[in-house]
């Protein structure tokens, strides 16, 4: 009898939790009767068990591998339809549902969407094929769902040929916004976009650029793995590697796959930080094999697993490192809290995900809490039928509030609610208790216009179907020796940046910085990045900025170039430095001593001029051409010691215009005096004929010295007009401006140079030839030193000049000029004042006299001695010259004509005696 009884309760049990399919309701999972009904999709079991016959039959299996975070997905759906049909919302319309288990495999999903495909009240739950569907009205109106991508993909394009909407509060692959493809789908959560977007700027903003990532082979995760590629491009931020894992743990290749991908995370030494795009089950199998390898990262978990309670209390979890992750924003689910609190009351028999928990509850009811979550994870379905028979029923209340992911739970409920206010919109003016009073493309309209009232926020489906919530940046952290999930930031997936509640999440997120993980050092302001043979942009070399180039943030790519003419920057240089300019200042030593010089010879002009008017009816004076001739080229002395001023401090267009032209008309002026000065004592003291009729055509004083200068001055107009001087910035020092005056033209500049150069050197030949004149009066001479002066002068300045740059260029021009002015006006006039000082005595008009007659006496001895020797050279000569001189009537009045054999006719004239004393006595009284 006993064996009877125990019998009974294992016959009953076991045919509640056999869940192989035997017929069409054994399939559903969890349903509820309504007037509408809302179909399900979740993953809560995490494999399908593959049959091990052979061969391989159509046979849909049981699942293995219970999810508890996705059961609660399932009752969270669950209690919004009772809290709907509890409320107005809907007034008098009640919501059914009909939930499947996916088993996170795409085949067991299909079958069930078949199944929503079918039609309403169909018997055999057939579907029918149309070619237009516009009016069939099928088993739901709509379906919340699916817990993966890759699931709702497939789920997608079947539903899409009858258009039910499809609203998933879970499949975030940035595809699925694709209206095209996916017409029907709408999400209650952001796509992976934006989670990769601020995973990217997570990384960039910790200073990271050199991280590895390992997704799931599955759509989900090959999408997520091609969206953060794409961000991290954008960002700089580098992939070491990528390791994908197989989909499904059955597959015989998974658990060597996770030996490599730990393999290759030890190996990469320099990568500290992984992103991890992966299914729970998945990110348990890999930690606790890098648990066992004593890996320590940082770990960046995506939205399926960053808030896994049954990941983050895996036994030294703490070895691991750092987990930081992005969960979807959650809202207020102290209803669903109180649900929970109430579930045991529930019936189990229209629930049978509900049933099952509660065996796995009586079966794994002996185990501490992490084991106990690995029993329930462990158990398939098929121990079920062997175990619970034996265990006695038991519940734990605490189990399901801390397994609870408060995003997920927040946008499965939101799913339902946006589903169930679309609805509302078409009841308005039907009768909705009757099936057919809408379609589901019809209900698919309205759901793209509805919003949500979500915590007091309206929010609505975009143009892409999705919900753009913000995300929850969340932080595992160690708190009373147990591993907590805390929120320590929030992601504006609109703004793009990070909000924080206080500053201590602000000094939990900055702390992350402390971890480096680079290809390459950083490289320091005044560096910059030099790419190596890495394919890698993050792997580079740091060298320094080159010369005139700089870097003033860490890791550039190339230096800043400084404006060449105005900046300059050593080598490693952080920022330009300016230019220091140069020109004669006034202020400089050099500049004070030329001046000096310059101001020297204004006093000494001054002084002469004074000497001269005092002394002014002295022949010494009058010797000197008079006080007009004397004034005349004092001035221009003056003028040329003043043109110096002009080459002195900041360049100035009127100063380059200035300087030359007043240097070059005042210096040709004052030789075109000494010129005629040099013609007249020429002409004084000159006894050749031929050379006296030359100087006496060429001495012309006013029109002379007017015509030289005036060819002066046109040259330096035609200059000054067509290649004018200006201000030039000279950059041939690298650190410095040199502001120097450029001529405009290097050919005006020498002809006016040159013009000088050639009354110069006419002044020269002429002085020159006047050199033996009496000693006291004699200009000639030192008019001959000055010009003498005057040539050497200019031409070392020719070498000097053409070599020299800086700002001293234009003291060298300055130093030359004042040497050849200097040279003229010492050798023209400190003769004449040191006897007018000094020798007084002689400079008297019988003193003048008397040395005259002097040199008129030497002159004539010296004529008379030329004469006779040319008749001793020939006594023929001098017979022919003699006869003709007495006997031609032509001797009269002292004419003479007489031929040299060989030579042409000389006609002479015999001077009278003392005739030649007499004609210098009258030359030089005209002077």
């Amino acid at each position: 009898m006993a064996f009877v009884i125990f019998l009974i309760p294992c016959f009953v049990i076991g045919t509640n939790i056999a869940f192989s399919c035997q017929n069409a309701d054994d399939f559903v999972g969890a349903s509820s009767p309504g007037d509408i009904v809302i179909g399900g999709l979740f993953a809560v079991h995490s494999e399908m068990l593959h049959p091990e016959e052979d061969p391989i039959k159509p046979v849909i299996q049981n699942c293995a591998g219970f999810e508890i975070q996705v059961f609660l997905q399932t009752l969270a759906m669950i209690h919004a339809i009772e809290t709907i049909n509890n409320s107005t919302l809907l007034s008098g319309v009640t919501l059914g549902y009909e939930i499947y288990d996916t088993c996170a495999e795409v085949t067991k999903a299909m079958a069930s969407a078949l199944r929503f495909l079918s039609k309403f009240n169909s018997s055999e739950d057939a579907v029918e094929f149309k070619c237009n569907y516009s009016d069939y009205i099928p088993r739901v109106k709509a379906v919340t769902g699916a817990s993966y991508s890759e699931v709702s993909m497939a789920v997608s394009r079947l539903l899409a040929l009858q258009l039910i909407p499809q609203v998933s509060p879970a499949s975030s692959a940035e595809i699925l916004s694709d209206k095209i493809r996916f017409p029907s789908f709408f999400r209650t959560i952001p796509s992976d976009f934006h989670q990769t977007r601020a995973m990217t700027r997570l990384i960039c903003e910790s200073g990271w650029n050199w991280i590895g990532v390992i997704a799931t082979d599955d759509d989900n995760g090959r999408f997520a793995l091609e969206s953060f590629g794409v961000q991290a491009m954008v960002n700089n931020v580098c992939i070491a590697f990528k390791e994908m894992l197989p989909a499904y743990l059955s597959d015989s290749t998974f658990h060597t796959k996770v030996d490599r991908a730990i393999e290759k995370i030890v190996k990469e030494t320099r990568v500290n930080v992984i992103v991890v795009f992966m299914r729970q089950f998945h990110v348990l199998k890999l930690f606790k094999k890098a648990i066992e390898r004593n890996v320590k990262k940082v770990w960046i978990a995506s939205d399926n697993w960053s808030a896994a309670v049954k990941i983050s209390t895996i036994p030294n979890i703490r070895q691991l490192g750092t987990v930081v992750g992005f969960g979807f924003k959650s809202g207020d689910i102290s209803s669903f809290q109180e649900f929970l609190r109430n579930l045991h009351e529930k019936p189990t028999e229209n629930n049978k995900f509900l049933h099952e928990y509660i065996m796995l509850l009586s079966v794994c009811a002996h185990l501490e809490y992490h084991d106990f979550q690995t029993c329930i994870a462990n158990k398939s379905q098929d121990d079920l039928l062997e175990n619970a028979g034996s265990k006695p029923q038991v519940w734990r209340d605490d189990f399901l509030n801390a397994n609870i992911e408060p995003g997920f739970i927040h946008s499965t409920i939101l799913a339902v609610y946006a589903i169930a206010h679309a609805i509302k919109g078409q009841c308005k003016d039907r009768d909705c208790k009757d099936p057919s009073a809408f379609t589901p493309w019809e209900l698919l309209e309205e759901l793209k216009k509805v919003i949500v009232i979500d915590d007091d926020k309206e929010v609505k489906f975009d143009s892409n179907g999705d919900m753009s919530t913000s995300y929850d940046v969340l932080l595992w952290k160690e708190i009373d020796g147990h591993m907590e999930i805390t929120t320590m930031a929030e992601y504006d997936a609109e703004k793009g940046g990070f909000i924080f509640e206080d500053e201590e999440k602000k000094k939990d997120f900055l702390a992350l910085k402390k971890v480096q993980s680079t290809c390459s050092q950083h490289c320091r302001p005044g560096q910059v990045k030099k790419v190596t043979e890495s394919p890698h942009t993050c792997c580079y070399e740091c060298v320094y900025c080159p010369e005139n180039h700089y870097s003033n943030q860490t890791d550039m790519d190339y230096c800043y170039r400084c404006n060449n003419k105005t900046y300059w920057a050593p080598i490693n240089s952080t920022t330009c430095y300016r230019k220091t300019i140069y020109f004669l200042a006034w202020t400089d030593w050099f500049a004070i001593f030329l001046l000096l010089l310059s101001s020297f010879g204004v006093v000494l002009v001054l002084s002469i001029c004074v000497i001269f008017t005092k002394n002014l009816d002295t022949p010494v004076v009058k010797a000197s051409g008079g006080l007009t001739v004397c004034y005349i080229i004092l001035f221009s002395h003056f003028l040329i010691f003043l043109s110096t001023v002009f080459f002195i401090d900041v360049p100035t267009e009127f100063k380059c215009k200035t300087r030359q032209a007043l240097f070059g008309i005042s210096f040709t002026l004052c030789i075109s005096c000494i010129l005629i000065k040099s013609l007249k004592i020429l002409l004084a003291f000159s006894f050749d004929p031929k050379l006296q009729n030359f100087l006496k055509c060429m001495y012309k004083p006013i029109p002379t010295v007017v015509t030289c200068t005036g060819i002066q001055v046109i040259i330096c107009t035609f200059w000054l007009i067509f290649r004018t001087p200006f201000v030039n910035q000279n950059f041939s020092i690298p650190r410095a401006i040199i502001l120097e005056c450029n001529e405009g033209s290097i050919v005006a500049f020498g002809i006016m140079l040159g013009y000088i150069a050639a009354l110069a050197f006419i002044c020269f030949i002429f002085a020159f030839k006047g050199r033996k004149l009496p000693e006291n009066y004699n200009e000639a001479k030192f008019i001959t030193f000055g010009m003498l002066i005057y040539f050497i002068a200019w031409i070392v300045f020719i070498p000097v000049y053409a070599t020299t740059f800086g700002k001293y260029l234009p003291a060298v021009e300055i130093i030359v000029v004042l040497i050849s002015n200097y040279g003229i006006l010492c050798c023209t006039f400190l003769p004449k004042c040191y006897i007018i000082i000094y020798k007084q005595e002689t400079n008297t008009k019988s003193a003048f006299l008397k040395m005259v007659y002097t040199y008129s006496s030497k002159s004539a001895g010296s004529v008379a001695v030329s004469q006779v020797s040319l008749d001793s050279k020939s006594s023929s000569l001098r017979a022919t010259v003699t006869d003709s001189c007495k006997t031609e009537n032509d001797s009269v009045n002292g004419n003479c004509h007489f031929q040299v054999p060989g030579q042409p006719l000389i006609k002479g004239k015999v001077l009278p005696k003392n005739a030649a004393r007499t004609v210098i006595r009258k030359r030089v009284s005209s002077i």
